[in-house]
Order: C-alpha cells, then sequence, then structure tokens
C-alpha cells in the first residue's frame, strides 16, 4: 500500500471514529491546478464534533500511517477546520458551513466518490 493511500485510509477511519457524516473524497490527479492529490470532505452537528473529529485525524493518521499534520486551519471557531497534510487536506464542516461554501462543486472538475460508513476506498 502506497503512502498516499495509507494516510487517506487512516483519515477516513478517524472520520468515523467519531461519527463524521457525509464523507466524501476528491482526487485531483486530473486537475492541473490542484495544490494537493486529495480533499477529503465530511460535516458535523457541532463545534465540539468538528474539534473532536480534527483530533481523532490527527491521532490515526499519527499511529496508522506515521504521518503529521503541517498545518490547522480553523480550530478557534469550529465551523470549517481545515487538517493539512500536504498531499491530502482534510476539511471538517459544520452542516450549514458545507453547504454555504460547496467545495464539491466548487472542485467538480475533480474525482469525487462517496465513503459509507467505513468502507475504505
Amino acid at each position: 500500500m502506497n503512502k498516499t493511500k495509507k494516510l487517506l485510509d487512516s483519515i477516513i477511519e478517524g472520520i468515523f471514529e467519531k461519527k463524521g457524516e457525509h464523507v466524501v473524497t476528491l482526487k485531483f490527479d486530473k486537475t492541473a491546478s490542484a495544490i494537493c492529490d486529495y480533499f477529503v470532505i465530511c460535516e458535523a452537528d457541532s463545534t465540539r464534533q468538528t474539534e473532536a473529529i480534527a483530533d481523532s485525524v490527527e491521532e490515526f493518521a499519527r499511529k496508522q500511517a506515521g504521518e503529521k499534520v503541517l498545518h490547522f486551519e480553523g480550530r478557534t471557531n469550529g465551523e470549517w477546520i481545515l487538517v493539512d497534510f500536504g498531499d491530502i487536506v482534510v476539511h471538517i464542516f459544520q452542516r450549514e458551513s458545507r453547504k454555504i461554501y460547496n467545495l464539491e462543486g466548487l472542485w467538480a472538475d475533480a474525482k469525487i466518490q462517496q465513503i459509507k460508513e467505513q468502507v475504505i476506498i
């Protein structure tokens, strides 16, 4: 298993560990302007849950893939937390914020895959 796939799997597992919902991946292999290989997007019901998911993603990535977070954004308000691993950027939204920013629509040229429960791609 390659490094990116192992990290992706651990991120998704970390999201589901804290009951993240409506998980999708956006793969940018055919997108010339992409800044990373993948976005992973999910949503949560509250600030507390977005923070718990971010912590879980960080922990699973470190323990299972040996990867560290390069940068966090949005931890102060919890509406949208971004967790940057370089090749993979995780977006953890509260439900309403996800609708407003619509990253899936913005990056519609990416390959989008919905992840159901703990079915790992």
